[in-house]
């Protein structure tokens, strides 16, 4: 049951507020990815988590150099090597957004479904019977934005 008091202060405040995360960014005030700071902070975690979910989806390098948003192949495998780098804030919101995803069909699914969801067809209608990852890499940005939203929605998120 929620608490009547705190929901209108979330209504009231736009922004629902939590304890700050471990990495040091708190939910009532998103980063600030235009800062060079921040996404160099950000950015080692992000490319050790994109490795790990590329390796747990068994992606091919080209695609996953497309849901970076087209990476260059030597970027691409200096990011590999190196597993660190500092990402714009583009591949930085990318990242974040499958990570999401990953953590949608871990919530969702078993370990070997959630791991091999993404590349199997869906007869979800927005997937036209494609998987979802040709969806994502065919839509950029936007589908993967609605992929989030609905596993979001599945598992009653909003």
């Amino acid at each position: 049951m929620y608490n009547a008091p705190y929901m209108e202060q979330c209504k009231e405040a736009s922004v629902a507020t939590v304890n700050q995360l471990g990495a040091g960014i708190a939910w009532e005030k998103p980063a600030d990815l235009s800062s060079k700071d921040v996404l160099k902070r950000l950015s080692p975690s992000a490319v050790k988590a994109f490795l790990k979910i590329r390796e747990l989806w068994e992606l091919r390098d080209e695609d996953a150099r497309q849901l970076l948003g087209g990476i260059s192949n030597g970027a691409f495998y200096e990011l590999k090597k190196k597993a660190r780098g500092t990402l714009d804030q583009d591949r930085l919101t990318r990242i974040s957004i499958m990570t999401g995803i990953f953590k949608g069909l871990n919530i969702l699914y078993s370990k070997k479904l959630a791991d091999h969801w993404i590349q199997l067809p869906n007869e979800n209608p927005m997937f036209e019977g494609e998987t979802p990852l040709t969806y994502m890499i065919k839509g950029g940005l936007p589908a993967m934005l609605r992929v989030r939203q609905l596993l979001d929605s599945r598992r009653g998120g909003r």
